[in-house]
């Protein structure tokens, strides 16, 4: 038998957020085996790739550790030879400061089949969406684009006579860049801007001179950064004459790429969603729909259950004539239901097993999950809650068997008790389990350090608890005291508000509709 032939995809990931993807790039991912990735991919674009897609972060961070270059080239090598379709993903494209040659040369050695697809470089970008022109027919007629990993390296008598200098991964090295061109001659008064996380909401752009960008952005941190040297710069008043951009710690709010977040309900907010490690954020972009600047953590790591055991002997009782077969399955979590149906299918069977079976859902993201599947819910309670189940159930509980795929541990037992004092009988399985990550990012601790943080949401109260554990195993002071009281707490209900005030102190915000628009609409209430 001859064995599935790999492939490699060198793929260039654009600014990081999902927007600057390629449509070319998001096929590829969505049928990826294999994602070797870097530290500037964005959650968003990790979300498009398959639930079992192996994913490998060798992403290389300034001060950290990080993979080598040659385990990186025996990764790819080693999962094509196995027949994988690997997706290398790199921030921007693959042929600017990529190192994408060396990863080639070990990929032709081991006869790999490779392909490169093109990606959006920060280097043009950032500068468009800062609304900086690169080329201008009197004040630049030709930029050159370097990075400032080894300065010593760059001939900076040549380098300085550039009209206009675009320059990557320089943040760290700000001083230095602008010593050296002073030294060669650039006159001080030369317009330079900084643009930080370019094409992401939380973009920032500091303007200023040779002469005086480095006093200017002393305390800030800059990376991940393109700075922009050269006359040029000026152009961006001439783009917007009645919002000046000569000022210190310019905001995103001047830029192209978003005049029209200006009047959004949740412009200038900063807002930290707390989610599951694995599931893309429907929640960040209705948020974002509204204005606000989202930073996503993750407070639940999803995974199998430690045993399979006892949703597969309630699977196979599906679609039985048999007293054992099951009335109604009830799903309370998208979890659940994408759990459950993966499990229906690594088994051989599909949705007509459940051609006698009714389905309960509790929540509209719960039953857009089975949408998705081609199902309809025969029940959804009102304010989609699990609490208001049992009460407003469409027929008799009484000799009913229910079938309940849930969290291995941790799970609500009120709604099974309330089923069985109805008279159903109530098999629970186990169909996923849910833990806490083993640490907060850099990003989301950077934040909270710094108060950056207008609001914290919850959706869960597992949420709550995970990230209530992640803050306590923090070194003393590494927080502000009292961190928390400029910060508006959010919670999606009552059982998850319940936390929230047990563990956190109180909770500022709660819908009336327990959902993620519900939640939305209150949070802009909360900020009028």
């Amino acid at each position: 038998m001859i064995g599935k032939k790999g492939k490699v995809y060198l793929v260039g990931a654009g600014l990081g957020e999902i927007a600057y993807l390629t449509q070319q790039a998001q096929t590829l991912l969505s049928q990826a085996e294999v994602i070797i990735y870097d530290a500037l991919v964005d959650d968003s674009i990790l979300a498009l790739i398959p639930a079992n897609c192996l994913k490998i972060n060798v992403g290389k961070r300034g001060g950290k550790l990080s993979t080598s270059q040659a385990e990186i080239n025996q990764l790819l090598v080693e999962y094509c030879l196995r027949g994988k379709q690997v997706i290398r993903l790199k921030g921007g494209d693959p042929f600017i400061f990529g190192r994408t040659t060396s990863e080639i040369q070990a990929l032709i050695e081991a006869q790999c089949n490779f392909e490169v697809i093109p990606g959006l470089s920060s280097a043009l970008a950032a500068p468009t969406l800062a609304s900086i022109p690169l080329t201008d027919p009197v004040m630049s007629r030709c930029f050159a684009v370097m990075t400032a990993h080894d300065l010593e390296a760059l001939d900076w008598q040549i380098v300085s006579q550039i009209e206009t200098l675009v320059i990557l991964m320089g943040g760290r090295n700000l001083a230095e860049i602008v010593h050296q061109l002073l030294r060669h001659e650039r006159l001080p008064q030369t317009p330079i801007a900084i643009i930080k996380s370019g094409g992401c909401p939380q973009q920032q752009v500091w303007v200023g001179t040779l002469n005086d960008i480095v006093g200017k952005t002393a305390h800030e941190s800059l990376s991940p950064c393109v700075i922009v040297v050269g006359e040029v710069v000026r152009l961006r008043d001439f783009i917007h004459p009645n919002q000046p951009s000569w000022k210190f710690n310019q905001p995103l709010e001047n830029s192209i790429l978003n005049q029209s977040t200006m009047n959004q309900p949740l412009f200038g907010k900063t807002i930290l969603i707390t989610r599951s490690a694995e599931q893309s954020s429907q929640f960040s972009e209705l948020l974002k729909e509204q204005g606000a600047t989202v930073i996503e953590m993750p407070a639940l790591v999803i995974t199998p259950p430690s045993s399979w055991d006892s949703l597969d002997q309630a699977i196979e009782l599906l679609g039985k004539e048999s007293e054992k077969n099951f009335d109604w399955l009830i799903l309370t979590s998208s979890n659940g239901v994408e759990y459950f149906f993966n499990r229906l299918m690594a088994l051989g069977k599909d949705i007509r097993s459940l051609g006698q079976t009714k389905i309960a859902v509790v929540g509209k993201k719960t039953a857009a999950s089975l949408q998705e599947r081609c199902l309809k819910p025969d029940f959804i309670p009102p304010d989609f809650v699990a609490d208001s189940l049992v009460e407003h159930f469409p027929e008799s509980l009484d000799g009913k068997r229910i079938l309940f795929p849930r969290v291995e541990t941790g799970g609500r037992d009120v709604l099974v008790q309330e089923l069985t004092v109805k008279g159903a009988t109530v098999v629970e399985v186990a169909a996923y389990e849910s833990g806490c990550p083993e640490r907060i990012s850099s990003e989301v601790l950077e934040a909270l350090q710094t108060q950056k943080i207008d609001v914290i949401t919850f959706a869960s109260s597992k949420t709550v608890k995970n990230y209530y554990q992640l803050i306590q195993a923090l070194p003393e002071n590494t927080l502000p005291l009292n961190y928390l009281d400029s910060i508006c707490i959010a919670s999606i209900g009552p059982q998850t508000s319940k936390s929230c005030i047990n563990l956190l102190g109180r909770v500022d915000v709660e819908p009336q509709e327990y959902t993620l628009e519900g939640l939305t609409q209150a949070i802009i209430n909360f900020a009028a």
